[in-house]
């Protein structure tokens, strides 16, 4: 199985971008996509998720700002990220996890740097 990451970057303040993630081979069953975060010397956090079905959660700091979809056709979830914040600021690692399984599979992670 493969998972790959795009859209990080370098971005100002109130600025937005695009995260995508792409998983090919075993995709069989393939439950909660999503994306959480990590900041130096923080725990990783949950940021969305996205069910098949298109159910959707997220973190309080990412309701109204962050959008989550999905392309279960290919595999594909996507996070538009407006109106970034310094905070906003960490690693952002896709995931995924099977129906009946609670083991969760890790992207590489994506920097996402927000300037003041």
């Amino acid at each position: 199985v493969q998972l790959v990451e795009s859209g990080g970057g370098l971005v100002q303040t109130g600025g937005s971008l695009r995260l995508s993630c792409t998983v090919s081979g075993n995709t069989y069953s393939i439950n909660r996509m999503g994306w959480y975060r990590q900041a130096p010397g923080e725990q990783r956090d949950m940021v969305a998720t996205i069910t098949p079905s298109g159910r959707t959660n997220y973190a309080d700091s990412a309701k109204g700002r962050f959008t989550i979809s999905r392309t279960n056709a290919n595999n594909t979830v996507h996070l538009q990220l407006n109106s970034l914040r310094p905070e906003d600021t960490a690693v952002y690692y896709c995931m995924y996890i099977y129906f009946g399984r609670s083991y969760i599979h890790w992207g590489q992670g994506t920097q996402i740097t927000v300037s003041s």
